[in-house]
């Protein structure tokens, strides 16, 4: 009897087992993110603006979470190389940088996040900006990123696109209360 009860329990774990590794490769590995909204500003406008780093403070959702993070800044805001550093007391804002990595005038602007806290991670930040005619931008804000195996399997029960997209949202919806009051 005893053995019927171990040889069950170790199917079941066997089981259980097999069921996560087919989970972690069915998984996805690779994520997305992006938002959009229309300006009444002409790109040129916008672009001077947002290739600022540090003029997310005022409109960017996560100095709002903390004002009392920590920053840092290396280079020359708005150009090529630039790093803004941040380092939060809380996982809502956690640790880490972001660097511009390439400046496209008044079409595009990429950054690199480099998380460090809650848990170390890369991704690539974008803003596109597309004439939406009469001097309005359509601003697209997103990012990508991946998530190695087996942290994949978390993907299946966090909807990055919920998580993120609402602060995202939140974001451009600051940008154009800013940049439409000038």
């Amino acid at each position: 009897m005893i053995k019927k009860i171990l040889i069950a329990l170790a199917a079941i774990v066997v089981l259980i087992i097999g069921a996560a590794v087919v989970a972690i490769f069915m998984a996805p590995t690779d994520f997305r993110v992006e938002r959009e909204i229309t300006i009444n500003k002409p790109k040129a406008e916008i672009y001077a603006y947002a290739k600022m780093l540090k003029n997310q403070n005022e409109w960017g959702p996560w100095y709002k979470k903390e004002p009392t993070m920590k920053q840092e800044f290396r280079g020359t805001d708005g150009e090529v190389g630039f790093v803004s550093y941040w380092k939060g007391t809380t996982d809502q804002v956690g640790e880490g940088e972001q660097e511009i990595k390439k400046l496209v005038p008044d079409e595009r602007i990429d950054t690199e996040l480099r998380f460090k806290q809650p848990f170390e991670s890369k991704a690539d930040a974008y803003m596109i900006l597309e004439p939406a005619g009469d001097g309005r931008t359509k601003v697209k804000w997103g990012f990508t990123g991946s998530m190695p195996r087996p942290l994949n399997i978390m993907l299946l029960v966090m909807d990055m696109d919920k998580e993120v997209g609402k602060d995202f949202g939140e974001g451009l919806s600051g940008l154009k209360t800013i940049l439409e009051k000038q």
